[in-house]
């Protein structure tokens, strides 16, 4: 009889780091979404969970089974060996609670290990997800950091990160800058995990007396932003960073990296070319394809991303939000702090 553990006592002792997570799916399935923090240790790879899957339709749940445990038994060993290294208490789960993490919580039980099983699998842990999202509501003050493209939003909020600041990083949940050119060198997650990101940075910082995050819009690359969260950043204050073109531009160059990928921003630049006029367009794109990217980023700031930011510069300077001028980035940085230290006593 294996041992189980519910959602609510495997998040309490997952987040005081009393046990480890151990998705015992597939790696197919794991990318498409899991609990944060865990690790994939598969009893079916990619090809033998469809293996078993073609078994179960067309013959049957018996000889489907049998497969299945025909394969897992050859890897027994090392699959215990991997549990053994993890050198600590372990929580098992699959999709649904069922064959897998019974299999893999059993034999691994047998060999001594202080391992048990998630009641419902995965799928308890999405619906908590959804329920949990729906249910949020703020207890801390929510700040929002906006600014021109180019302007270092985004590195600011990685270095504060750094320093163990609340920040919800919604272009690293999303696996997505947030521009046309977002998606260039990163992996998009799909929604799902951007939920689940965002489900477990907010529980982290309950306690926080802010939260701070980039003033994106509602879609963020294949995901959107929970109507909840987007209402209340819209009411936010926020902070504006200022910066000097040139800084802006090499603060992109440095971000993006397009000597490593022109053919991939030559594709992205097609879809706002008809957006802009035609002689400024056709000097962007014979720059783009000549590899001179400082100044086609400059031309794009010019005359296309900065003049879609003046209506929301003058709504910021009429709410009295705090506007902030910086010769570099470094210098952005540490004004953004100081405006931080104004909300470390929470109200």
């Amino acid at each position: 009889m294996t041992r189980e553990i519910t959602l609510n006592d495997l998040m309490e002792a997952h987040e005081k780091k009393e046990r480890v997570l151990v998705d015992v799916r597939s790696p197919g399935e794991f990318e498409e979404g899991s609990i944060p923090g865990s690790i994939n240790i598969p009893v079916f790879d990619n090809e033998e969970r469809a293996e078993i899957g073609t078994i179960y339709k067309q013959v049957g749940q018996e000889q489907a089974k049998a497969r299945g445990l025909e394969i897992f038994s050859a890897k027994l060993p090392v699959f215990v060996e991997q549990l053994k290294a993890l050198d600590a208490p372990i929580s098992v789960f699959c999709w649904r609670g069922g064959m897998r993490s019974k299999a893999a919580a059993t034999f691994t039980d047998f060999m001594g290990l202080d391992v048990n099983r998630l009641t419902g699998g995965i799928r308890t842990y999405r619906q908590w997800v959804v329920q949990a999202l729906e249910d949020y509501e703020f207890s801390a003050q929510l700040l929002v950091l906006n600014g021109y493209t180019g302007s270092g939003k985004t590195a600011i909020l990685r270095k504060l990160q750094e320093e163990n600041e609340p920040v919800l990083d919604l272009e690293g949940y999303a696996g997505h800058r947030g521009s046309i050119f977002g998606q260039i060198g990163l992996v998009p997650n799909n929604q799902k995990k951007f939920d689940s990101l965002l489900i477990t940075d907010l529980r982290r910082f309950k306690d926080s007396p802010y939260l701070l995050m980039e003033g994106e819009s509602r879609r963020i690359g294949r995901v959107h932003m929970p109507d909840f969260l987007f209402e209340k950043k819209e009411r936010a204050p926020q902070i504006f960073v200022k910066l000097p073109i040139d800084v802006r531009v090499q603060n992109i160059l440095d971000d993006y990296h397009p000597d490593e990928s022109k053919d991939a921003f030559l594709e992205a630049f097609s879809r706002i070319e008809r957006r802009m006029h035609t002689p400024v367009a056709k000097d962007i794109r014979d720059h783009l394809e000549a590899g001179e990217f400082r100044e086609a980023f400059k031309m794009l700031l010019v005359h296309y991303y900065d003049p879609r930011y003046e209506h929301s510069i003058s709504r910021h300077e009429e709410r009295n939000d705090v506007v902030i001028e910086a010769e570099t980035l470094e210098e952005a940085y540490l004004k953004v702090k100081e405006t931080l230290a104004q909300y470390t006593v929470k109200k």
